[in-house]
C-alpha cells in the first residue's frame, strides 16, 4: 500500500524514532509499504518519520541511481552494492570512517518536494544495524549510499536536511520552505477540523 509522505511542517518529522526490539507482522507490513511508497515517489530512501511513524526504521535502494555511484565493503572486502539492496536498516548506528573527509553533494528529500541543496557529509561511513529479519548487519559504504544512509539516519533522529545546509543556501531557499510549511500546516488544520 502506498502511504502518504508527510511534508515539511508536519510534527512527525521532528520526532526521534523509538528503538524496535521486536519485528512484528505490523512492522513487516510497514516495511513493504515504505518500499512501495519510496519506489512510487522515485526516491532512494525513506524513513519511518516520513510516513508519520516515529521509529528507528528506514528503507533504501540506490540501484536505479546509476549516475551517482556507491561503494560497499563487506568484511573489509569490496562488494557489489546490489548484494544488499533493497536495504532495510532497523536501529542503525552510523559512524564516519574519517571525520575530516567530507564531500558536498546534491540532496533532495521526499518531504521537501522540488527542493534541492548541496550538503556536506562524511564521504564514507560504517553502518551497524538489523535487517528486516532482525539479523545484525555491518558494512562500510561510500558515495550515494553513504549519503542516503546519513540523510535517513538524520530523519530517525528528528534532524532534517535543512539543518545541514549552510546559512546562505538556507536563506536562499527560505521563501520556498516557508510556503511548504504553511501549506502543510493548513492541510493539518483542515484534517483536524474534519475529525471533530
Amino acid at each position: 500500500m502506498i502511504l502518504e509522505v508527510v511534508k515539511y511542517g508536519h510534527p512527525a518529522l521532528w520526532k526521534k524514532g523509538a528503538r524496535l526490539d521486536k519485528i512484528t507482522t505490523e512492522i513487516e507490513e510497514l516495511i513493504d509499504d515504505m518500499f512501495q511508497t519510496m519506489y512510487d515517489a522515485r526516491g532512494v530512501g525513506l524513513a519511518a518519520q516520513q510516513v508519520g511513524k516515529a521509529l528507528q526504521l528506514t528503507v533504501i535502494d540506490v540501484r536505479e541511481a546509476v549516475d551517482r555511484p556507491s561503494t560497499l565493503e563487506l568484511d573489509g572486502k569490496p562488494a557489489d552494492v546490489s548484494a544488499i539492496m533493497p536495504l532495510v536498516l532497523i536501529n542503525p548506528e552510523v559512524k564516519p570512517v574519517d571525520g575530516k573527509k567530507t564531500a558536498a553533494g546534491p540532496e533532495g528529500c521526499l518531504s521537501f518536494p522540488e527542493i534541492f541543496a548541496d550538503i556536506s557529509r562524511p564521504e564514507f561511513v560504517d553502518v551497524v544495524a538489523q535487517d528486516r529479519t532482525g539479523k545484525r548487519i555491518a558494512f562500510r559504504c561510500g558515495g550515494l549510499l553513504a549519503r542516503a544512509i546519513q540523510h535517513e539516519k538524520d530523519h530517525l533522529d528528528g534532524i532534517l536536511f535543512i539543518h545541514r545546509m549552510d546559512s546562505k543556501t538556507k536563506s536562499e531557499l527560505q521563501p520556498e520552505l516557508d510556503e511548504l510549511q504553511a501549506q502543510t500546516k493548513e492541510e493539518l488544520a483542515k484534517v483536524k477540523k474534519s475529525n471533530r
